[in-house]
């Protein structure tokens, strides 16, 4: 029974927020706020439009590649320069130069090189993923015990070998959260790239609904699309976690 009313907690969560969400919308001075029957009908609009699923695949589409782009590169840099720690000195002043420096102030700059589109979106998405996958395998690396390197070259093994057998299966559960974490960063700044940078994906569907009539239902519709995908993006992150040959620590 108690495992039971465990699994019906998020339901009940959400079906508490929806009430109050009528709520609010049924007090309103001014009807800005859509209700929830009004946001799904906007939802269903979207959809019978072909509008729905073509803004949704143009932001996975952005995401994908920046995302997939940042971690090909910074992963393996991360974990070289965590190996190597004359590597760490001299790349760690200009990491720590760039790594505060907010996506959204590259902008300006995506715009300049790459004009109005999807390569300038695709970059700010790279920027945003890039420093916090190379700190994460950076410090993947510096936490592998030593003893465990040091047992795989008592064994004989080469350095390749104690790279390949030893350093990579124990980054590998760290890897996987910062990568979780990453892919939430990106999507957050997508949406935001697409209200300046694109005309198309869900970003510049929740902008152009507000300039175009004020559609608040569409603008909320997108809102909640983007949560929906988002955590459907969360899980499948997180399943990976869930995969014995990944949990070398345990």
């Amino acid at each position: 029974m108690s495992i039971l009313l465990f699994k019906l907690r998020p339901i009940a969560f959400i079906g508490i927020s929806l009430t109050l969400w009528q709520i609010a919308a049924d007090r309103q001075a001014v009807h800005v706020l859509p209700s929830p029957l009004e946001t799904l009908a906007g939802i269903v609009d979207l959809a019978r439009q072909g509008l729905l699923l073509k803004y949704a695949v143009a932001s996975l589409f952005r995401v994908t590649w920046g995302f997939i782009s940042a971690a090909v590169l910074a992963i393996p840099l991360g974990l070289t320069i965590g190996w190597y720690r004359r590597a760490e000195m001299g790349f760690n002043p200009l990491i720590q130069i760039l790594r505060p420096i907010s996506p959204l102030a590259w902008i300006p700059i995506a715009i300049l090189w790459f004009g109005v589109g999807d390569m300038a979106a695709v970059f700010l998405i790279f920027v945003s993923c890039f420093f916090p996958l190379l700190l994460t395998a950076i410090n993947a690396v510096q936490g592998v015990p030593a003893m465990f390197v040091n047992a795989g070259r008592n064994f004989g093994l080469s350095p390749a070998s104690v790279i390949y057998r030893v350093l990579y299966p124990a980054v590998i559960p760290q890897l996987i959260t910062g990568l979780r974490i990453t892919l939430g960063v990106a999507w957050i700044v997508v949406v935001a790239a697409e209200m300046i940078a694109v005309n198309s994906g869900l970003g510049f569907l929740i902008i152009d609904a507000r300039n175009a009539g004020n559609r608040y239902d569409l603008v909320v519709a997108g809102m909640v699309i983007i949560g929906v995908i988002g955590l459907l993006l969360d899980l499948g992150m997180r399943s990976l976690q869930s995969v014995r040959a990944l949990r070398w620590e345990t």
